[in-house]
């Protein structure tokens, strides 16, 4: 179904940043493959296949047809792939979303624009270059070393064991709205992210009530 050029493609492509290789994997710069492999298992995706130099899956998300791609080219050449499958599907720029690890928001805060510049992150300005800046990018926080000579080796670090539970909620949240996401409602899709992330606490009984 999703072979052919045609009506049947994709409605979009939803593209998760990081580096391959298992010794890569739990790296936070590894946290927008991550996000795509928990869309992937939420919604019931066949396996990932090798195309366009990325790993690809095609499903369907609250109704909408979905390709999910994870560039393979290393994180500075992620543009390669992702142009390859824009200009093979003929995808909408505006209908391609990119996950990435962002340092500037706080561990487990979303933010999510349509274009702007590359911020420093060397995976969206490969983009950028490939397909133009009109794409939207969902940009997940990891928070900041503190230094910026630490960054280079902080992102390529695998997440501690103590950032596993706000990690795991991350990722579950942003699985669960990617339907708001991806149907127009970005904003919603980040109050939905926050609410599953930090749950208002429960009002306290009222001692005077029966």
């Amino acid at each position: 179904m999703f072979g052919r050029r045609n009506r049947e493609e994709p409605a979009c492509l939803l593209v998760g940043l990081g580096n391959p290789g298992l010794g890569y994997a739990r790296n936070r710069h590894n946290i927008g493959f991550m996000a795509v492999d928990a869309v992937a298992a939420r919604y019931g995706f066949p396996a990932f296949r090798r195309k366009f130099d990325g790993e690809i899956a095609d499903g369907s998300v609250g109704g909408q047809r979905v390709r999910l791609l994870k560039p393979q080219t290393y994180m500075n050449e992620s543009g390669r792939s992702v142009g390859a499958a824009v200009r093979f599907h003929k995808v909408p720029t505006d209908r391609v979303f990119v996950l990435h690890d962002e340092l500037d928001l706080a561990p487990g805060k979303v933010r999510v624009k349509k274009g702007g510049g590359a911020g420093g992150h060397n995976g969206i300005r490969s983009i950028d270059d490939h397909i133009g800046p009109e794409f939207w990018r969902v940009r997940l926080g990891i928070g900041h070393p503190g230094d910026r000579a630490r960054v280079h080796g902080y992102v390529l670090q695998d997440f501690a064991a103590a950032e596993r539970d706000w990690l795991e909620a991350l990722l579950e949240a942003v699985a669960e709205a990617t339907p708001l996401l991806i149907g127009g409602a970005p904003d919603k899709f980040m109050s939905r992210v926050a609410l599953k992330t930090n749950p208002k606490p429960a009002k306290p009984a009222d001692p005077a009530a029966p």
